[in-house]
């Protein structure tokens, strides 16, 4: 009897692991699985299963340094402060978010920080006066937001957001745990504080003497780009003060979706949905 070459198996092992996966991250349905699952966990029990095991692969935070951004942040440095944080620096910020950035970083010991800037070819072609913005909001999001960080994150397969429910209507039924359509990847967008409220931040912000963005108590509940972040009156939404004046409220990566993290055609809102903003 022939003896059975011994290299067979680990041929076809090694054409198994070879194989080219061209199929999505995650489906609505991953989604919608994680979402029952966590149904009813701490945020911290939740975000530890993300970040130390593994459970949605190669996780960034994508954060603004903007007004609530320090909560997210120390609970994920409290998990694992080398998470990679990728911050968009777009060229239109304020001073004070820039100087708040690197006092937060400091703080929090995060060591995983990368700013994402626009691609310099881009910028003389599409927007060589810088005055974009004051025409083409959208266009100017797309240049300085959408597309680096679609370059950014290059290796990824989740990302961490800091959106809140009570935010805007836009986001009043997002899940925790949702598929980021607008990414032919299909990579798994995470908003581990959605179901937080303004006083559970206000009480982690307190209870862990985290340092504020200066501008919160000059009047900017919501912080972006200086050119399009206004002031906000006391009661109005919180995210009223960005892009005053134009039919948009987001900014480019959000998708709407619904509250089990499957697609969903209403924004939440009757202006239409712009699709444009990876901030919060």
């Amino acid at each position: 009897m022939a003896e059975a070459d011994p290299r067979s198996g680990a041929a076809s092992a090694v054409r198994q692991v070879d194989r080219i996966d061209t199929g999505p991250r995650f489906t609505d349905a991953d989604a919608i699985r994680l979402n029952r699952m966590f149904r009813g966990a701490d945020t911290h029990e939740m975000l530890a299963a993300v970040l130390k095991d593994g459970l949605a692969g190669e996780v960034a935070v994508v954060s603004s340094f903007g007004a609530e951004s320090a909560v997210l942040l120390d609970i994920v440095a409290r998990i694992d402060p080398s998470v990679p944080v990728l911050f968009l620096e777009t060229g239109k910020h304020f001073e004070e978010t820039l100087a708040y950035r690197d006092a937060l970083v400091s703080r929090l010991g995060l060591t995983g920080l990368r700013n994402l800037q626009p691609d310099a070819d881009l910028l003389a072609s599409r927007d060589e006066s810088g005055l974009r913005w004051s025409y083409d909001p959208d266009g100017c999001c797309e240049i300085r937001k959408v597309a680096p960080l679609a370059r950014g994150l290059a290796g990824f397969d989740a990302t961490l957001t800091g959106r809140k429910a009570f935010q805007s209507t836009t986001r009043a039924t997002l899940p925790r745990f949702e598929v980021d359509h607008s990414d032919a990847e299909g990579r798994l967008k995470i908003n581990p504080l959605i179901d937080w409220t303004p006083d559970d931040i206000q009480a982690w912000l307190d209870d862990n003497d985290l340092p504020r963005h200066p501008l919160v108590a000059a009047g900017y509940p919501s912080i972006g780009c200086a050119p399009c972040t206004n002031q906000v009156a006391p009661g109005e939404d919180p995210r009223s003060g960005r892009w005053k004046g134009w039919d948009k409220v987001e900014c480019g990566i959000h998708t709407p979706v619904g509250e089990d993290g499957a697609p969903s055609d209403q924004a939440g809102s009757d202006k239409p949905d712009v699709s444009n903003q990876p901030y919060f």
